[in-house]
């Protein structure tokens, strides 16, 4: 059994509130726009971490991190990307691929939204964290932690703060 932290979109801003929520996890994923290599390193410092990279993430990022990662957890398959899209709306350089052979966690950020949908078709679940920042057009900050256990992925709890503008 493992405990996930999920986070997409900080955006080079990482909050104490959001870290505070993540703190009884064993592993942070990000879907990326990371922003800076000081968020990635205070991630690294702060649990074991899986990220891709965003369209907003420079070649620094982008040499530490990939653009998909496809890997095994426990009994589960994940495909963690950021422009991915959702169920029925899947990017157009994905389809080929979620389709021939679809995770069971497929997780992307990008659009700023928290969703988290069933895939009945291809008998997936989809997360999107949202963002985790403050920089965009969101109006919440968003996170998400989950378990996963054996070939199952469980108690989802969604950390949400209002977002102040400057």
């Amino acid at each position: 059994m493992i405990k996930i932290g999920l986070i997409s979109d900080t955006h080079g801003v990482l909050l104490d509130e959001v870290l505070n929520f993540l703190t009884d996890t064993d592993e942070i994923w990000h879907a990326g726009d990371i922003g800076s290599e000081e968020v990635l390193d205070k991630l690294e410092k702060f649990k074991p971490i899986r990220a891709v990279y965003g369209n907003a993430d420079n070649h620094q990022i982008r040499l530490r991190t990939k653009e998909n990662l496809r890997f095994m957890i426990e009994n589960v398959d994940v495909w963690i990307t950021h422009i991915g899209g959702y169920p029925s709306k899947y990017e157009k350089h994905i389809i080929k691929e979620i389709y021939n052979n679809p995770p069971k966690l497929f997780i992307s950020g990008h659009s700023h939204i928290l969703k988290v949908t069933n895939d009945k078709k291809l008998k997936l679940l989809h997360i999107n964290p949202g963002a985790s920042g403050n920089i965009g057009w969101h109006t919440f900050i968003t996170a998400v932690k989950f378990t996963i256990d054996d070939d199952r992925i469980k108690d989802l709890f969604i950390f949400e703060k209002k977002r102040t503008f400057r």
